[in-house]
């Protein structure tokens, strides 16, 4: 485990000068330039058309496609994903999805996870990448699937070429052909790229800070409208840590989730198929889960009357015998096979039972509600 005390490893100096150069240039040079000299409305439309196009590419593309799997897409959508996803300068989707797989199967560990929360705020953010630290090195052996993706290898060869030209020959070309060379280099390419990785970073470091985890207590990921605005539908962390192969991060309609919403429109339009959703009641599970936690510690005060232990005591066994019977049927359709599941009745009746089972979770979730608000301490 690193601790205060143990020297830093050297600096990634090709790291630091890139990202102290990105950030005066996009969050410095761009502010003053637009005060001085002002940029032009086509400068503004490239910035904004490329942040949206690179940034959607990284959730739905380098997170959601590559690195969880949790749906599968046609060519066309997969190198408009890797092509615009260069644009973010996050590294190669090979690399990205490496690591990313490390820091899910090692969350908050501090000796593996590379950029734990628990190592501090900084070094989740950016530290991670400005040193080497030996939890940043890339094992390839995590992404054996990624090396026959012939669109992944083809990105990765030609990752730094691709980087230069769009980071910097396609905003300059638009900049030639606007009029304004130098402000469509600072506004679509400099602050553009700056503010996007920023938003990114928050993903590592304020989502594993700041909102509730609703659907797990076993990791530091939580969930917060806010900072789903401005990392495409990231922001609702603590669903996506304890459900990583769902499609969604923002479970509900009203979620803002871009990155959900543009795969299920590639899904109606044949470009994507396969999309994973996890079951309703194991959601419902997970949250009733946490609840039992919350309840169990509160009900650990000496405080607590008696009579309140005894209705948390029945509501849990209430619950596992519903996780229970829930398991038994789940069993039961393997058994009776897909011939049998196609089968309408069959069908219905197992749509029947499960809806059922689901009710019951709610119904429960609203009672350890209101046992949760009786057992809050009352004002003086």
């Amino acid at each position: 485990m690193k601790t205060m005390t143990e020297p830093k490893p050297p600096l990634v100096v090709s790291n630091v000068i890139f990202f102290v150069t990105v950030n005066l240039l996009g969050f410095v040079a761009a502010p003053l330039y637009g005060l001085m000299v002002g940029f032009s409305g086509w400068a503004w439309l490239a910035a904004a058309v490329i942040w949206i196009a690179s940034g959607l590419s990284i959730t739905v593309g380098y997170h959601r496609l590559w690195s969880h799997r949790t749906f599968r897409a046609a060519w066309p959508l997969r190198l408009a994903l890797a092509v615009f996803g260069t644009f973010s300068l996050q590294n190669s989707i090979l690399i990205w999805a490496a690591r990313h797989r490390v820091h899910h199967r090692h969350v908050d560990d501090v000796d593996r996870d590379p950029h734990s929360i628990k190592s501090g705020f900084w070094h989740a953010h950016m530290g991670w990448m400005t040193r080497h630290w030996k939890t940043s090195e890339v094992n390839f052996d995590e992404v054996p699937d990624l090396q026959k993706d012939p669109i992944v290898m083809w990105q990765h060869k030609l990752y730094w070429p691709a980087v230069w030209t769009l980071n910097l020959g396609v905003p300059a070309g638009l900049g030639w052909l606007a009029g304004d060379v130098l402000g469509m280099i600072l506004l679509a390419g400099a602050f553009r790229l700056a503010f996007s990785q920023q938003c990114t970073f928050f993903i590592n470091s304020l989502a594993h800070t700041w909102g509730r985890r609703g659907h797990s207590l076993d990791n530091t990921a939580r969930d917060n409208g806010w900072i789903a605005l401005v990392t495409w539908g990231e922001g609702y962390h603590n669903f996506h840590h304890a459900f990583q192969a769902d499609y969604r991060n923002g479970l509900s309609w009203w979620h803002f989730d871009p990155g959900k919403w543009l795969v299920a429109a590639c899904n109606w339009v044949g470009l994507a198929r396969e999309l994973k959703r996890t079951a309703k009641f194991k959601v419902q599970r997970a949250r009733l889960q946490v609840r039992f936690l919350e309840l169990e510690r509160r009900l650990a005060s000496p405080d607590a009357l008696t009579t309140w232990r005894e209705v948390f005591e029945r509501e849990y066994q209430q619950f596992r015998e519903t996780v229970n019977q829930w398991q038994a049927v789940q069993a039961e359709r393997v058994q009776a096979g897909a011939d049998a599941v196609r089968d309408r009745w069959h069908k219905i009746e197992f749509r029947t039972r499960y809806k059922e089972l689901e009710y019951r979770l709610k119904m429960q979730g609203r009672r350890l509600a209101a046992l949760q608000r009786n057992l809050q301490p009352q004002p003086a």
